[in-house]
């Protein structure tokens, strides 16, 4: 007897008085993705399982990182009398995250997120409970910064968490592309929240409450995202000989990484000189909390669709907007001088730093060996504190040689100088020069 078709088999039968039909045939990966693209892109991210539950512990833990330096300017400060003595202590801290980062971050590849990352974190959590207990004591200034450079061990949670991302979606270009997305607007949101909550946390409560409540949040949330065994990424029994920052168009990156990082540090520092310059220097926050907020929307909106191009011509694109709308909150400040046309230019320019970090991070990840990727991340994030530690140092200059106004000049020349970057390696938008190596798909 001839068997039937297995792909095509229909059974057909009555109940009572109905016919009813049913397709038996094995549901195919086609088939799947055609019923998953029904689903908006977030939906079908956050399908994936487990995905909810990591990403929620590290929202918690990524808090805090956008709490931690506010808060200890605030507790030095207004317990020392001393910004000067506060911002050497907190510059301290970002030079020893710049040389501990990297080395807590290939021990994560090693040897696996939970093994390394909890007790790293528990580490930092101790010299957070140590500056705060030198503070309140009235402890030598040398045990200030003794202590916060111990925060240094702090892991890169943003790049542990995308990290799984690209263990759980490989091989999916478009579901990467928006997990990547996603992220970055979390870093938005958490670094727009962050000073918010902890300037709050100090005047409402007391001086040291923001670093308190950012040194429990962070445990909590590694604690939690730690937990989430089954998506942590597998470790390779033996990492690469090759070092992420050798691998072929790493170093190029890194440069685009830090004249970002420009970008982002001279904003803040020009923006809270021009605000005080006209008599609203409490207004500054909410002011740069516009460019988060236009970057964090603009993040998601471009993990929404699905992209074309190679992600190296992408890049350049990015830049180019980037560059272009950084020029508004240049005009804004000459021509008007009004702190609420500022506001608006800088709502429309953080709109083009988001997709640029987005295509920067995609990129590093391709060009990251395999089972370095943490350690790769992390020099990504290194290279945009270096920039922002610098783009603040010039910045600031700017304001005190010249005017608040003339200091917008120095996001546009460091986002111009991350596009001439750009073309340099991968060539002028669209001039197909961007597709000769396999990382730039």
């Amino acid at each position: 007897m001839p068997q039937p078709n297995r792909r095509d088999t229909v059974l057909l039968t009555v109940t009572s008085d109905t016919l009813v039909a049913a397709d038996l045939g094995p549901r195919t990966r086609a088939d799947d993705r055609a019923g998953d693209r029904e689903k908006g892109p977030y939906r079908r991210l956050f399908a994936v399982p487990g995905a909810r539950a990591f990403t929620a512990g590290n929202l918690v833990a990524r808090l805090p990182m956008g709490m931690l330096s506010v808060s200890a300017v605030v507790m030095i400060a207004g317990t020392r009398g001393s910004y000067a003595l506060a911002g050497a202590v907190t510059a301290t801290g970002l030079a020893a995250t710049a040389v501990v980062a990297p080395w807590i971050a290939r021990l994560v590849d090693r040897y696996g997120q939970a093994r390394v990352a909890l007790p790293a974190t528990v580490f930092a959590v101790l010299g957070s409970l140590a500056l705060l207990l030198c503070v309140r004591h009235d402890a030598p200034a040398w045990t200030l910064f003794a202590s916060y450079a111990a925060t240094a061990t702090t892991p890169n949670t943003g790049g542990m968490s995308r990290a799984r991302w690209t263990h759980l979606l490989k091989g999916d270009a478009e579901a990467l592309h928006t997990a990547n997305s996603f992220e970055q607007a979390a870093d938005e949101l958490c670094f727009m929240l962050g000073p918010v909550l902890a300037a709050f946390l100090c005047g409402a409560l007391f001086p040291e409450a923001g670093t308190l409540v950012g040194a429990v949040l962070l445990l909590a949330g590694v604690v939690l995202f730690t937990a989430q065994r089954s998506t942590e990424p597998p470790v390779l029994r033996r990492a690469p000989a090759r070092a992420p920052f050798r691998a072929p168009g790493m170093r190029p990156l890194l440069a685009v990484c830090l004249a970002t990082g420009a970008v982002f540090g001279a904003m803040e520092v020009v923006t809270l000189a021009f605000a005080d310059a006209r008599g609203h220097g409490s207004a500054a926050g909410v002011v740069l909390g516009l460019q988060a907020a236009g970057s964090c929307a603009a993040g998601l909106l471009y993990g929404a669709v699905r992209p074309a191009g190679s992600a190296r011509s992408r890049l350049s694109w990015c830049l180019v907007a980037m560059t272009a709308l950084m020029v508004l909150p240049l005009l804004a400040a000459g021509l008007t001088g009004s702190l609420l046309v500022l506001a608006g230019a800088l709502l429309l320019a953080g709109m083009a730093t988001a997709p640029t970090m987005v295509t920067t991070m995609t990129l590093v990840q391709r060009c990251t060996p395999e089972g370095r990727l943490n350690e790769g991340m992390t020099l990504a994030v290194t290279g945009l504190l270096g920039g922002i530690a610098c783009g603040s140092a010039v910045g600031g200059w700017a304001v005190e040689h010249a005017s608040a106004t003339a200091g917008y000049g120095v996001p546009v020349v460091a986002s111009a100088t991350a596009l001439t970057v750009s073309v340099a390696l991968f060539g002028r938008p669209g001039s197909g020069r961007s597709n000769r190596s396999p990382s730039g798909r």
